[in-house]
């Protein structure tokens, strides 16, 4: 079954919920985590999102979160493996239907992990640029409220671009 999903205004809560997770993920993990980063809109204070909270663990081999599986299931995510995303171990968890984590998990060196860094980094610094992408949200959400696939095709094109100025602002 796919899971349902709403937008909503930034809340105060998102970083709680963040904290909260992380704390269970820094246990299931132990020694081999390097880092836990809060990511995506969740991240970014005032910036209105779906009420997911992306969170980036980092490890130190990739491979040592495959026998991790079982405890993420008894922890109550979903195991999706690479997804699509080789070099990525990814994980959902939801509640009545409707998501409310996604877990991104990457080795230390994924260059992946500063394209996510860089793109909430840039968010947060860049007013206008946080404001623009609102409003693509809103739109797309408007346009795709039941269709989180073609609401998710509706940023891409912002996002990919966004996404290169993020990276040289973040490298400087």
């Amino acid at each position: 079954m796919r899971s349902r999903y709403s937008f909503a205004d930034y809340s105060l809560e998102w970083p709680a919920a963040f904290e909260a997770a992380a704390k269970r993920l820094r246990l299931l993990f132990g020694a081999e985590l390097v880092a836990v980063h809060h990511i995506g809109s969740t991240s970014v204070p005032g910036l209105a999102a779906k009420p997911i909270v992306d969170l980036m663990p980092v490890v130190r081999v990739i491979e040592s979160v495959d026998p991790l599986v079982p405890a993420f299931r008894d922890a109550g995510y979903r195991d999706w493996g690479e997804y699509g995303l080789p070099g990525r171990r990814y994980f959902t968890r939801d509640r009545d239907g409707f998501r409310t984590h996604n877990v991104h998990v990457y080795q230390f060196d994924n260059p992946e992990v500063e394209r996510h860094l860089a793109f909430c980094a840039y968010l947060r610094h860049d007013d206008s640029a946080r404001q623009e992408y609102e409003e693509q949200k809103r739109a797309a959400y408007a346009m795709h409220p039941a269709d989180i696939d073609a609401y998710n095709d509706a940023k891409n094109t912002w996002i990919k671009r966004t996404e290169q100025l993020a990276l040289a602002w973040y490298r400087r």
